[in-house]
């Protein structure tokens, strides 16, 4: 099944990839976070991230988007340049686990506030943002509230307005994980056909295997903290996914396998945080 277990060496080749990074490590105060974390990214991958629970996702993410500097020794390249994590900060896409969509905007203007606040004229990012509503299932949408719109419809809008700031990666944390099973799943279905036709880079966070295995081309499990890639695993399934796949022995297989190295994960950070309680 074509699975690695790292001592964390990036797979695509550097010359190869959007986004290198190299021994990137974390530190907070007494907690270290990330260890000699290494993955590479090619053009127009999706990659989905899963671990346990404080395994350093979000500090990886944080880092990818110019919103943390990792310590000393770390290296980080991006489109092939030598660069600190301050330098990503507006050369990417970032969408929170949240919509935070604007509750005095309506459906058009929250997609378009990206674009806008870097300098776009607002008719030209409105006449875009209206052309881009059918692809995003919103059209009849525009001028509704967030308040009026159902969680998968916000959900929609904020991948619309993370769509509209075009940036070569886009890093999604956990977009769908407050929707409840068949939303999630036609939601799913959906990132897939939008992606599938704009082939933008993705670095995707989640909780859920299923959703790993099914949205990614490779999944990284991240090992218990201080967090490094335990795992990586090529998921060879072929595209366009369709929703029964996931019955699907091969699919099965590879959940089993991700699972495993979860849970031992898992099970080493149970273990470490017990010692801890009993010293």
């Amino acid at each position: 099944m074509n699975a690695r277990m790292l001592p964390d060496t990036p797979a695509p080749s550097r010359r190869h990839a959007l986004l290198t990074l190299r021994d990137i490590s974390k530190t907070f105060g007494t907690v270290k976070a990330l260890d000699g974390l290494g993955v590479s990214i090619a053009p127009g991958e999706f990659v989905t991230v899963v671990g346990p629970s404080g395994c350093g996702k979000s500090t990886l993410f944080n880092i990818v988007a110019g919103l943390e500097e990792p310590d000393a020794g770390g290296q980080i390249e991006f489109l092939g340049k030598s660069c600190k994590a301050r330098d990503l900060l507006g050369q990417v896409s970032f969408m929170p686990q949240r919509d935070l969509l604007l509750p005095w905007r309506t459906v058009i203007d929250n997609a378009i506030l990206a674009v806008e606040m870097e300098g776009a004229r607002r008719s030209d990012a409105r006449r875009h943002a209206f052309e881009m509503l059918p692809e995003f299932g919103l059209t009849g949408f525009e001028s509704q509230y967030p308040h009026q719109l159902s969680g998968g419809m916000r959900q929609r809008v904020a991948l619309m307005r993370t769509f509209m700031f075009n940036r070569d990666l886009m890093l999604l944390d956990e977009p769908f994980g407050a929707l409840d099973a068949l939303t999630r799943s036609m939601m799913q279905r959906w990132l897939l056909d939008v992606w599938q036709k704009h082939r933008r880079t993705i670095l995707f966070i989640t909780h859920d295997v299923d959703e790993a295995l099914f949205l990614g081309d490779r999944v990284l499990v991240m090992s218990a903290r201080p967090g490094h890639v335990k795992l990586e695993q090529a998921v060879e399934l072929p595209r366009p996914r369709r929703a029964d796949i996931v019955t699907s022995p091969e699919f099965i297989a590879l959940k089993r396998l991700l699972l495993e190295a979860i849970e031992e994960e898992s099970m080493k950070s149970f273990m470490s945080t017990q010692s801890k309680v009993h010293a």
